[in-house]
């Protein structure tokens, strides 16, 4: 599968859309805040690392690839089932690196420079997605 950046589907997607991702978000951004609030912030920033857009974007990717499939006269339950994991499982693989990038940052901020720690953790996380991405397509 080849990456590409297609800016036509931000056409596509409709105002409502949007205001659900953002209803989601700051749903699980002030869930963590109350658990902070609540435990400490050591354990809210565990919650707040949780991508707060993937629960509404796993729901609209579903919904939307249903409706295209559909309007072709072809069932899309199953496609847009598939293109939910297919998004679950990268932002699985995208978690895995911002877990060593911020094991690198909490490690490393307390004796070196902040951007010798952003470049390190930054690099971090590239090779540990990359690597992530290729044991996946070898699996």
């Amino acid at each position: 599968m080849r990456v590409k950046i297609d800016s036509s589907v931000l056409h596509q997607t409709k105002w409502h859309d949007y205001a659900i991702r953002f209803f989601f978000g700051g749903l699980i951004t002030a869930t963590a805040g109350i658990i902070a609030k609540e435990f400490g912030p050591g354990v809210g920033g565990l919650f707040l690392a949780f991508p707060a857009i993937f629960p509404a974007s796993a729901t609209l990717i579903e919904k939307h690839e249903k409706q295209r499939k559909e309007r072709q006269g072809i069932d899309g339950m199953a496609r847009g089932r598939e293109a939910a994991s297919v998004d679950a499982a990268g932002a699985a693989m995208g978690s895995l690196g911002l877990v060593v990038f911020a094991l690198v940052v909490w490690k490393l901020v307390p004796r070196e420079s902040h951007w010798m720690v952003l470049v390190a953790a930054t690099a971090s996380w590239l090779a540990v997605s990359a690597l992530v991405w290729k044991v996946r397509k070898a699996a």
